[in-house]
């Protein structure tokens, strides 16, 4: 993989769906060809970026596309309630945990389970969880 991709791997970027770069052009938007999900971008692509990262010493940038690959099989609206329950003292150390729990069963993405976890146990440390009901 040579970076860009959108340079030196043309032919193998494809979106989610499956269509080809060259098949998304504002023409084709124009003439209804192009959907909403057409323009997503795919696991595949985002693993490759991964590789990119990896391959110019980036382990960290990495493991973000890894989790962004994992990301492409969950709704919109879970990602939304993930991000706003991550945000300090919008949810306790149980409800991050269910989580993750979900993330990893339901959505079979370990590395954001594993990061919400991570994140759950920083939070608790710092004090930015809400209480536990009892």
């Amino acid at each position: 993989m040579q970076y860009p991709l959108g340079e030196h791997e043309r032919d193998r970027i494809t979106s989610r769906t499956g269509k080809k770069l060259d098949e998304l052009s504002l023409d084709e938007v124009r003439k209804g060809h192009v959907a909403p999900d057409d323009i997503k971008i795919s696991a595949e692509m985002l693993r490759a970026q991964g590789e990119v990262a990896d391959q110019a010493g980036n382990a960290p940038m990495k493991k973000n596309f890894e989790r962004a690959a994992e990301l492409t099989n969950v709704p919109d609206d879970v990602i939304l309630r993930m991000y706003n329950k991550l945000r300090p003292n919008r949810a306790t150390k149980t409800e991050l945990a269910r989580m993750a729990e979900e993330l990893l069963e339901k959505y079979q993405a370990p590395n954001c389970a594993k990061l919400v976890l991570e994140a759950a146990e920083v939070y608790e440390k710092r004090g930015i969880l809400l209480p536990d009901k009892k």
